[in-house]
């Protein structure tokens, strides 16, 4: 399958889960002028211990707007923001006057991911604890997002990579546009695919999540529409009247909300270069059972000179070979699992890649990649064939002792419909 067709049949998969239609209507589209003559809003600076103000809030009639303020990071979040967001979120789920959510980027991202280079430095700083602790409060975030009672829209303009899906891709509508530059790149630097990634990569179409989990392909905002990363496509030009239009809204009704959305929609194409166009070759090497297997297909695929073959291979020979096989496991086992599941087993295995015990291969991607920027990590293992069983299970093992203690989820509470069964630990 090519081009319009991988499109068409995707959105198909998708119409018929439920999800909203990527469809055009510019003639509801108010005009740009007359679009700011009516806009107004109250933005009010959190109350962040940071000097600059990590995040902000716009109130709109029953909308509330939260902001991610750290252009010069392209947002990457940290502690305090994390924090101060899942305040605001629970207090707006609570607040019966608040019916819609919308979160968006400053700047030319939406977010980066997880300031990993600042858990890095509290890691060499001997401050592991709160190292861990920022994962224990994003995945907390993560969970409530996921499980959210009101609607939620995220407008992905520009680059949504790691942490960043984690605060989108788990809420209600994720709107993409032409600067949307998706990706999980987070075995370059010896980590896995988290905030829920297991959960939603072992969802796309075929084996296109173990595709992206282990290479860290990034895909443009038509890819993400294509296999449901995002549930509408609107021109970046059109962000502002959308928002407006939202903002007038006095519903918690998913449909209308949709509906509104689709307004200011364009239909969209898969370039010539996605990785889409990719499909058949992606389920033939990625659906192995093995990393080794995995590779050896592709390294097969070498000799019949098709480029995509070799560039696909030097992604993974960069990558941690330890976190190659914690990440084929994680996507693999979160297929079967439900997202507090994938968030708790993800929980283990960022801990104990900080933790280091037996591997350093964090540490050493995010000063290779992060710090000193030299993109030369020594991986230890160094190779596939290095990588023991016994130590991929150890990453799969519950925390203990200095590693503190498991990530508990309000599952009764969230998801009181839940097979109680499915609430057995991991």
């Amino acid at each position: 399958m090519r081009g319009v067709d991988v499109l068409r049949h995707l959105s198909l998969q998708r119409l018929r889960g439920g999800a909203a239609a990527v469809t055009s209507s510019s003639s509801s589209i108010p005009t740009m002028n007359s679009a700011m003559a009516r806009f107004s809003s109250t933005v009010v600076p959190a109350n962040v211990s940071s000097p600059e103000e990590e995040i902000l809030v716009e109130e709109r009639y029953c909308t509330k707007v939260a902001i991610l303020n750290r252009p010069g990071k392209l947002n990457a979040l940290n502690t305090t923001m994390v924090t101060r967001l899942k305040e605001l979120y629970t207090r707006w789920e609570k607040d019966h006057f608040v019916h819609l959510v919308i979160i968006k980027g400053n700047g030319r991202g939406f977010c980066a991911g997880g300031d990993v280079a600042q858990v890095y430095h509290l890691g060499k700083a001997g401050k592991k604890d709160e190292a861990f602790e920022f994962f224990r409060q994003e995945y907390l975030l993560n969970y409530l997002l996921g499980t959210y009672k009101k609607p939620h829209v995220a407008f992905l303009n520009g680059v949504v990579m790691g942490g960043g899906t984690g605060i989108s891709v788990h809420g209600s509508f994720r709107v993409a546009t032409e600067n949307s530059k998706f990706a999980m790149p987070e075995t370059a630097i010896g980590l896995h695919p988290d905030v829920g990634a297991s959960y939603y990569l072992s969802r796309l179409p075929g084996h296109l999540g173990e595709f992206l989990g282990l290479t860290g392909t990034r895909l443009d905002g038509a890819d993400m529409v294509a296999c449901n990363l995002a549930t509408h496509f609107v021109p970046s030009h059109r962000l502002g009247m959308l928002e407006e239009r939202l903002g007038s809204l006095n519903t918690l009704d998913r449909a209308v909300i949709s509906k509104a959305i689709d307004e200011f929609c364009d239909i969209v194409h898969l370039n010539e270069n996605s990785p889409l166009h990719r499909r058949q070759e992606i389920d033939s090497c990625f659906g192995r059972s093995s990393m080794e297997e995995i590779i050896r297909t592709i390294e097969a695929g070498v000799q019949s000179g098709n480029p995509w073959f070799q560039e696909t291979l030097a992604k993974l020979k960069k990558s941690s070979p330890l976190s190659l096989k914690i990440t084929l496991r994680s996507v693999r086992e979160g297929r079967k699992q439900h997202l507090f599941q994938c968030l708790q087993r993800e929980f283990r295995l960022s801990l104990h890649a900080i933790e280091g015990k037996f591997s350093n291969d964090f540490a050493e991607g995010c000063r290779a990649v992060l710090v000193d920027k030299d993109n030369a990590p020594k991986w230890n293992p160094a190779t596939l064939e290095q990588v023991t069983t016994e130590l991929v299970d150890y990453h799969f093992s519950p925390v203990a002792g200095d590693l503190g203690e498991e990530l508990e989820l309000s599952v009764e509470a969230r998801e009181p419909n839940l097979n109680r069964s499915t609430y057995a630990r991991l």
